[in-house]
């Protein structure tokens, strides 16, 4: 897998993941592109269409009734039920084999955490969670119960994050990879079968970074700083 060129291709690329995952069983997954200028409800727009010939027995839950309601407008007439969390008629059905949650937040975490347990085994793909709020979850037992009960349940199955000069990207069923920004474009440095953070993170980027080198390359605009631009477009 290489580095998407466009937003287009990001997505693209998350559902062809997602897919293969979904096709080889696995039933708690999560989609990210770690972007603070996307807009998801047109991401999601873009995303849907691999899943759309499920027709009815796939459902689409956004966090809040005015979300989706909005979605309903925007998107058109589908076969398929979009929903608040906290709509009233929200409950999953019996002939629904498929739950996509757009954005979650931690504030929605309890109640995501319910509906999947309604799900019992049928698959639930997370667009863009942001379930792990400090501040909302807390740090102490309580935090780590919610974590290891329900968080750490869903897989990452697409995983984009741009960084400076590079780029950290995990599209099912392949590795986690690291990409480092070069003069020709982006050189894949590092695979590994867990996302890199913290240090390991920092080590892969100083071992792919030259240091033997008199002077750091120059830095050139990247694919992933055009993508950035065209993300901040979308968000005006």
């Amino acid at each position: 897998m290489s580095l998407p060129k466009d937003l287009d291709e990001a997505i693209a690329q998350a559902r062809t993941a997602t897919a293969a995952a979904l096709a080889a069983g696995l039933t708690r997954l999560q989609v990210e592109w770690v972007f603070q200028e996307l807009r998801m409800m047109p991401v999601a727009e873009k995303f849907l269409p691999e899943f759309e010939g499920m027709g009815d027995k796939l459902r689409v839950y956004f966090p809040d009734p005015g979300a989706a309601a909005l979605a309903r407008r925007d998107w058109g007439e589908k076969p398929y039920a979009i929903r608040g969390i906290s709509d009233m008629n929200s409950e999953i059905q019996p002939g629904e084999e498929l739950v996509l949650f757009v954005e979650p937040s931690s504030v929605e975490v309890e109640q995501v955490e319910q509906l999947c347990q309604v799900a019992e085994a049928r698959p639930v793909v997370l667009l863009n969670p942001r379930m792990e709020d400090i501040a909302t979850i807390g740090i102490g037992y309580a935090g780590r119960q919610l974590r290891e009960r329900f968080l750490n349940l869903f897989e990452s199955c697409y995983y984009l994050k741009p960084l400076e000069g590079a780029a950290i990207l995990r599209a099912y069923p392949g590795p986690w990879q690291v990409w480092r920004e070069t003069e020709e474009g982006y050189d894949l440095i590092a695979e590994l079968p867990n996302r890199p953070v913290g240090e390991e993170l920092d080590r892969i980027l100083a071992g792919g970074s030259g240091e033997d080198s008199e002077a750091p390359a120059p830095p050139r605009k990247g694919m992933l700083a055009s993508l950035q631009q065209f993300l901040r477009a979308l968000s005006q």
